[in-house]
C-alpha cells in the first residue's frame, strides 16, 4: 500500500526511497538547522512534504554536485542554488575571433563537405 502524495514520511521510509541509511538523515538533522522534521511520541520522526524536498536537494548537493556539508549549508543559506543553476544564470563566453585567415580556410572546408554531401544524395 502507498502513501499519498502529501503524506507524512518515517525516518525508514524515506531513507529506503532516497537509498540513505537512517543515521545519514539523523546526521543532516544535526548539520542543516532547516531539516527540522516533526518528532512524536519515542522521538519518531515524520518527514513533511517540504522536509522531503529539502532532503533531496541536500542530498544532490552533497553526492551529485559534489559539495562538501559547508558549500552545501552555504549553498542553502544563500538560496543560491546547484552548481548547474548558478552556470546557466551567468552569461555564456564570448567565444574568441577567428583569425581572418583560419576563418577562410573553415569557410572552404564547409564548402567541400556541403558539395560532398549535396552528391552523395543527388542535388
Amino acid at each position: 500500500m502507498e502513501k499519498a502524495e502529501g503524506a507524512f514520511l518515517t525516518i525508514s521510509e524515506l531513507s529506503g526511497e532516497l537509498g540513505l541509511p537512517q543515521h545519514i538523515l539523523r546526521y543532516w538533522e544535526t548539520r542543516f538547522p532547516q531539516l527540522r522534521p516533526l518528532q512524536r511520541s519515542g522521538n519518531r520522526r515524520y518527514y513533511r512534504p517540504a522536509d522531503v524536498a529539502l532532503v533531496r536537494r541536500i542530498n544532490h548537493l552533497l553526492n551529485v554536485e559534489g559539495f562538501t556539508v559547508r558549500g552545501a549549508q552555504k549553498a542553502l543559506a544563500d538560496g543560491s542554488g546547484t552548481a548547474d543553476q548558478r552556470l546557466s544564470a551567468s552569461p555564456p563566453p564570448v567565444a574568441a575571433p577567428v583569425g581572418a585567415e583560419r576563418s577562410g580556410d573553415l569557410l572552404e572546408r564547409l564548402q567541400a563537405i556541403r558539395a560532398a554531401l549535396a552528391s552523395a544524395i543527388g542535388d
